[in-house]
């Protein structure tokens, strides 16, 4: 029976989200004058403090992967879209070269809620498909978002550090995981998602969906005041099946928060 119900899970689509990051042109800007270094600082600085109250976080990066990286959280992709262009508007950006960036949306995947929804409707011979399975779905939808809102669209984590790091699960080799069963995806998720359950309360974890938007399938943001955790929790998850089966890693960005006020003394000379 399964193999006639649509394999994808059922996801819910919350916050846009871009990051960025940023290496400072360092010639450039120690032959400035102190004097200009000091206006265009100041004009960044007040800029990103108005857009931290819009959910902007800027963080100090460790590693030769950029000086700086810019987190931005807003509803819809064409705030993203003011959120960009405010910042390379600032004369501070003309000194800053951008090293990579990526696009994303907050989401949620409802395994357990599709595998029950979908059983439900086959039992009761609805196609798949067809106006009453869609006014299902959309049923479960809206009553799924409304209850995750918080989730959907959350505030930025005021944790110390960040690690970011892009995934996708690993196709072709000898190994699938679009080919899995939704039931064989489902057991396998909720395994992995016991282990990050395990870390409540010393990291903040947001998936972000990136199917279409850039090179990867997902984005993974961890927030902690403790570097550590996030090298303990992605390692015990690497032992996960769904993991260490199909699970392939980006490059990880890690940084440390910092205020709009503390940019002069990140870029002093």
């Amino acid at each position: 029976m399964e193999t006639n119900l649509p394999p994808a899970p059922l996801t819910l689509e919350g916050a846009s989200v871009l990051h960025q990051m940023f290496r400072l042109k360092w010639p450039a800007w120690r032959a400035l004058p102190a004097a200009d270094r000091g206006k265009l600082l100041g004009d960044a600085s007040a800029a990103a403090d108005r857009m931290e109250g819009a959910g902007t976080a800027i963080f100090s990066m460790l590693g030769h992967k950029g000086d700086l990286m810019l987190v931005h959280f807003r509803a819809d992709f064409d705030a993203l879209a003011d959120a960009e262009r405010c910042i390379s508007r600032l004369e501070l950006s003309d000194f800053l070269e951008q090293t990579t960036s990526y696009v994303s949306v907050v989401e949620l995947g409802l395994y357990d809620s599709t595998v029950k929804l979908y059983a439900s409707l086959a039992e009761r011979g609805i196609a798949p498909h067809s106006n009453e399975w869609n006014a299902a779905v959309e049923e479960t939808l809206a009553r799924q978002r409304n209850a995750m809102r918080p989730r959907l669209y959350p505030e930025m984590p005021a944790h110390k550090y960040i690690c970011f790091y892009p995934m996708d699960r690993r196709r072709g080799e000898q190994k699938n995981w679009y080919q899995l069963p939704m039931a064989e995806r489902q057991r396998q998720m909720q395994e992995h998602g016991e282990v990050g359950r395990r870390y409540a309360g010393t990291v903040k974890q947001i998936i972000t969906g990136s199917i279409g938007f850039d090179d990867w399938e997902w984005g993974v943001d961890l927030f902690a005041d403790d570097p550590l955790v996030f090298k303990r929790l992605i390692y015990e998850m690497r032992f996960d099946e769904v993991s260490a089966v199909y699970a392939l890693f980006g490059p990880f960005y890690i940084g440390r928060r910092i205020k709009p006020a503390e940019l002069e003394s990140i870029l002093a000379i």
